[in-house]
């Protein structure tokens, strides 16, 4: 969903470690046929709730991003309202947060602002 480059793999393990430490997030490790397949959390940004996922290149066009969402929504993060940030161009992140419901709010700082009420 966001645009920044991938981290090297200190900064992945030093960015996990702060991710399951606070305890306002929620993280879920998304799996396909056995395999880790991405991951999805809400978080709290600017005092509002949003949500991010990020699933491998290999899982791209076969529902898998929507169908965890779907199953985050319901199961997991049930709190209302719920934003979230797709990076300008990732038109296959924004169809899936509007299969989920969520609707356009806006753009910021390069990113097309969703919400789901």
């Amino acid at each position: 969903m966001a645009a920044f480059p991938a981290r090297d793999r200190d900064a992945f393990e030093a960015h996990w470690a702060r991710v399951r430490a606070d305890e306002t997030c929620v993280a879920r490790t998304i799996v396909v046929d056995g395999k880790v397949a991405g991951n999805i959390g809400s978080f709290i940004r600017d005092d509002a709730r949003e949500v991010g996922y990020w699933v491998g290149r290999d899982y791209w066009g076969r529902g898998v991003a929507t169908a965890a969402l779907a199953l985050f929504l319901e199961e997991v993060e049930p709190r209302r309202p719920l934003g979230a940030g797709v990076a300008l161009g990732n038109d296959g992140s924004m169809r899936v947060l509007e299969k989920c419901g969520f609707s356009r709010v806006g753009e910021a700082h390069g990113y097309v602002l969703f919400e789901l009420a």
